[in-house]
């Protein structure tokens, strides 16, 4: 007579990912909602320099404004009268935020003041306009 042993089948281990999944899709949508966005300019002005510049915190909004007048807003140039309507869109989302316009040392002071105008009338009185540190 044969013995025939009768092994016990073996129960397979499973490692349960749910939980995990679950806690990295949590974190995944924290970060998402807390993370505030910049819009940058998009375009390289030649910024003029003073002694006093200081960096700003709470931006979240750069203005471009080129020496030949033109308007850049979040990598695009843009009509400067379609700026209020794009600052206000813009500081929808992060009200806390302030705006900073880049102005380049040769661009039109009537535009700058324009552009500014617009930023105001837009809801926003966090404006800076930026300047690179000279030397003392």
């Amino acid at each position: 007579m044969s013995a025939k042993r009768h092994l016990p089948a073996q129960e397979e281990t499973e490692l349960d990912m749910t939980p995990m999944l679950d806690i990295v899709f949590i974190m995944l949508i924290f970060f998402i909602v807390t993370t505030s966005f910049v819009k940058e300019s998009g375009v390289t002005v030649n910024t003029p320099q003073a002694a006093t510049a200081s960096k700003q915190e709470k931006v979240n909004i750069f203005i471009a404004l080129t020496a030949s007048g033109e308007v850049w807003i979040d990598r695009r140039p843009v009509d400067p009268r379609s700026v209020r309507a794009i600052v206000a869109r813009l500081h929808a989302d992060n009200p806390e935020g302030s705006v900073i316009i880049q102005s380049d040392v040769d661009a039109p002071t009537g535009k700058l003041v324009e552009i500014m105008d617009q930023v105001r009338l837009a809801g926003v009185e966090g404006i800076a306009i930026a300047a690179d540190r000279a030397a003392p």
